[in-house]
């Protein structure tokens, strides 16, 4: 008889599993006690194999409970793991011989079909010891977590009955209750499974074991009666008893023998729900073993009759684990879930705080990470909470000053930006040249640094919850729209009769661990947490019209505000005009956006409110009605055509059609000559001034003229985007030469003069400061000596044409004033820098090409240097143009 030669590989199988398996239970979360057939859901910690063969089985699905979790719970999952790899490398392939399978030497046996079941029967067998291996793994782990538990129990006896007792006899039954009768049935049940399984045979037998530590659960409905007792009388006898504090927070887990750490240290309280947590393991493991034991295998009967008792016994415990339900139930007793979470920036004691905030569906969490050593699992340290019953919204009349938050100013938080932008430039210069991963981290590192400094300074708009019972709370957002969403689903919430509740310190200290695992939003929204194959973002212009909006039930003053993200948080770009007294608002209002790695795009629309009572403390501005609000995903593949995209968003019932196209950087540097002679846009400023006969060109006098009338205080302005089809309206006087130029000027909105203006300088065929002198002001901008930049960059100055050089000064002194304002207007000088740098300095399409292909290392690389130059001459003293062409300095050469 001939062998049968082949293979069945394991590895690949249990890849194939974990793809299987992978849309399950959050990751760390425990199963309750709750029986019901749905496909498996193991707990992350169980061993690689027990997943992988729960896969494919049909388990009983838990609920999501999430206890604290020790700090070495780690390091006890990864020994588990580690002995379950080294059983996967000695059986990793595995010959169908050894599954004694022969060549058929009749027509019956030799049947395909036979022959199959045959090596199905085998593969699970072979499955069946990689499950039990890996129980057994574990089983090991919780042993020696029962023994340090133990460890302190003799010792603490013996002192009970001298005269200065650690504890009295009765606190240490209470504590350690049933806990040596568990660890006796555990040893006993691991002393006789192991022989089996490290002299494994396919025909061996284990279920009477399974069905001997089933019949024995009886001491753990004991022990689970105790547990909330248990864990009481530990927290008192810590809190007066400090020997008793420094022994129960750090009691010694022995290693499984394969370890290479010989101890571990754990706290006694998370020692003590360990029984709880392995109460559930049993069950799942049993489904397991029957999944890949055949039916007529002896174990069969044994492991069905032990999953029968286990059920039977998880049933009847369940509502009897009183402390690990107050975590994840209301006190009406209904499924307290997690409904949201994420990062916020509280202000607490005069200074911005980064938390992470948890609204459960009676409860608001306000939590902060704990600061662990490395390789020590991450715990949340509770700040306060609020039950829903509780919490109320202040109205703007009712709320109270914002205590005083020293805001950062706006330049460092351009700096910011900047540098944030660099570091991400010196990444991928690394990561193409294959430079060190450990350069790498440190680049890393820094860029993580400056963009939560920026996560946590920029935050502006106040978001105040109070506690109708004390305290109240402000946070910082960075938009509305998040504002109104964190309103939105609380007020939801507070719909159904909800009671109020105070926590227990222990019931509070469960609700805390349970954050970790159930968190939907596991890091700082900073793009140094973002995988390497995530979506850079878009780099270039968002055209964006408002066209008009429907759905509304009565007539309202009504309009859109548009927002952006960048570097991690949302910001408002763009508004439009308030359409008065309709429910079907037609604006039809084109805006351009500047997107600096953007990814998503907001639409919010507000009822403008004219009351005056209803004013915002912190800003004494009038507060707006949110009607709507929406998002969209701005798919790279979907907004770089060059055709415009129209579509439809939904808000609450209301619809708002838009639409939009995205111009990439490298496309908005091509410069469209005018099609007319007698144009100012699209034509060079010499031949401009020339033929109007004046230094400064007529549209830029004008512009000016008229923002530092009407605009000088309008917040944001030459930074929010003005209409596009009025800035089109204005382009096409300005170019037609019209008599009525001044008559429009002063009917305009402010911020379309200013965006007209910034058009003119972006469409001259050649930027201001000219494509020769690009580079030398690159290079000079880098210089490090003061001295050596000054005459440099004075230099550059009078290189430039007159004309160019002329109106650059105008525009200088310009900016300068409207910065004076910068506490009314909010423009600094580096603000304005930030809008006009990339504007008046731009390489040329020929030195772009060259320069650098990615869009975003263009921004990283030549907006930063522009800005920088910019900012250099806002912040220089006076230059007179006289003065200027008569001091020559050092140079005399030209550039």
């Amino acid at each position: 008889m001939k062998p049968f030669h082949g293979t069945f590989s394991i590895r690949k199988h249990r890849s194939r599993v974990r793809r299987q398996a992978g849309s399950g239970s959050p990751r760390g979360c425990r199963p309750a006690l709750r029986a019901r057939p749905l496909p498996a859901r193991l707990p992350a910690r169980a061993s690689r194999a027990a997943r992988a063969a729960a896969a494919a089985a049909a388990a009983w699905t838990l609920l999501p409970v999430c206890p604290p979790r020790a700090p070495a719970a780690m390091e006890e999952e990864e020994e588990a793991i580690g002995f379950l790899d080294k059983v996967l490398e000695e059986e990793d392939v595995f010959l169908l011989e050894e599954c004694e399978l022969g060549t058929p030497t009749s027509p019956g046996s030799g049947s395909p079909f036979l022959v199959a079941v045959k090596v199905e029967a085998g593969k699970g067998l072979e499955m069946r010891k990689l499950v039990l291996s890996g129980f057994l793994a574990s089983e090991e782990i919780y042993i020696n977590q029962l023994e340090a538990l133990l460890l302190p129990m003799k010792p603490l006896k013996a002192t009970a009955t001298t005269s200065q007792p650690v504890l009295t006899i009765q606190q240490i039954e209470t504590i350690f209750y049933k806990i040596q009768d568990i660890y006796e049935i555990h040893k006993e049940f691991y002393d006789n499974l192991c022989p089996k399984v490290q002299q494994w045979d396919s025909q061996v037998t284990m279920g009477h074991l399974f069905q001997k530590l089933a019949s024995q659960l009886g001491v753990y409905k004991a022990f689970v009666d105790n547990y909330k007792v248990a864990l009481e009388t530990a927290e008192k006898c810590s809190q007066s008893n400090n020997q008793f504090q420094k022994i129960s927070e750090e009691l010694k887990v022995k290693g499984p023998k394969d370890s290479k750490d010989s101890h571990t240290s754990v706290t006694m309280e998370a020692l003590l729900y360990k029984p709880i947590d392995r109460v559930t393991r049993s069950t799942l493991v049993l489904h397991d073993l029957l999944k890949h034991t055949p039916v007529d295998h002896p174990d069969y009967p044994l492991l069905q009759d032990a999953l029968r008792i286990s059920q039977n016994f998880l049933s009847s415990i369940n509502e009897d684990i009183d402390p690990r339900r107050t975590a994840v139930t209301t006190p009406k007793g209904e499924t307290r879930q997690l409904v949201k979470d994420g990062f916020l920036v509280e202000v607490s004691e005069s200074s911005r705080k980064l938390r992470h905030v948890f609204l459960f569906t009676d409860v608001l969490l306000c939590a902060k990470l704990k600061k662990t050593s490395a390789g020590k699992h991450q715990q949340y340290d509770c700040k306060w909470y609020i039950p829903l019953a509780d919490l109320v919204f202040p109205s703007p009349e009712e709320s109270e000053a914002s205590p005083q938050v020293h805001p950062f100013p706006d330049h460092e938080l351009e700096d910011m930006k900047m540098k944030i932008s660099a570091l991400k430039s010196e990444i991928q210069k690394e990561k193409a040249n294959k430079g060190q991963s450990r350069a790498i981290e440190r680049l890393k590192k820094k860029m993580f640094e400056n963009e939560f400094l920026l996560l946590l300074n920029s935050p502006t708009i106040p978001f105040r919850i109070h506690n109708r019972n004390g305290k109240s709370y402000l946070f910082l957002l960075s938009s509305d729209y998040e504002r109104s969403e964190w309103r939105e689903a609380i007020q939801k919430l507070q719909k159904k009769d909800l009671q109020a509740f105070v926590l227990s310190s222990v019931e509070l200290q469960v609700l805390t661990g349970s954050c970790f695992k159930l968190r939907t939003v596991h890091n700082i929204p900073v793009t140094s947490n973002k995988d390497d194959d995530e979506s850079p973002g878009l780099y270039g212009f968002l055209h964006v019209i408002v066209h008009s909006a429907k759905g509304f039930k009565q007539s309202a003053n009504l309009y859109c505000t548009l927002e952006v993200d960048s570097f991690g948080y949302f910001v408002s770009k763009a508004k439009t005009r308030v359409f008065r007294d309709t429910t079907e608002p037609k604006w039809d209002e084109e805006f351009e956006i500047e997107l600096e790695g953007s990814q998503s795009l907001r639409i919010l629309c507000y009822e403008k409110c004219y009351d005056k009572t209803k004013v915002n403390k912190d800003n004494n501005e009038i507060v707006d009605k949110i009607m709507g609000k929406g998002q969209i995903q701005l798919d790279p593949q979907t907004v770089e055509t060059k055709n415009w995209h129209t579509d439809v968003i939904e808000m609450n019932g209301i619809k708002v059609e838009f639409s939009m196209k995205f111009t990439s950087r490298d496309m908005s540097l091509k410069r469209t000559p005018s099609k007319k002679q007698t144009g100012v846009f699209g034509v060079k400023i010499s031949v401009v001034t020339k033929r109007e006969r004046s230094k400064v060109p007529y549209i830029v006098r004008q512009c000016v003229e008229e923002v530092e009338k009407r605009g000088i205080e309008e917040v944001g302005i030459y930074r929010i985007s003005g209409v596009a089809t009025d800035i089109q309206a204005l382009k096409a006087v300005f170019d037609a030469n019209n008599k009525d130029i001044l008559l429009m000027l002063s009917d305009m909105d402010i911020n379309a003069i200013a965006g007209t203006l910034k058009l003119y300088f972006r469409e001259l065929p050649e930027p201001l400061l000219t494509d020769r002198l690009y580079p030398a002001f690159m290079e000079g901008i880098a210089l490090s000596d003061p001295a050596a930049k000054e005459n440099c960059m004075m230099h550059l100055l009078r290189s430039l044409p007159d004309p160019n050089l002329i109106t650059f000064l105008f525009l200088l002194e310009h900016l300068k004033r409207v910065a004076e304002k910068e506490p009314i207007n909010k423009m600094s000088l580096h603000n304005l820098a930030t809008v006009f740098g990339p504007t008046l300095l731009r390489p040329s399409e020929v030195e772009s090409k060259a320069h650098l292909t990615s869009a975003a290392d263009i921004w990283s690389h030549d907006v930063m240097a522009q800005v920088q130059v910019l900012l250099y001459y806002l912040q220089h003293p006076p230059i007179s143009f006289a003065e200027l062409k008569r001091n020559t300095l050092y140079f005399s050469t030209d550039v």
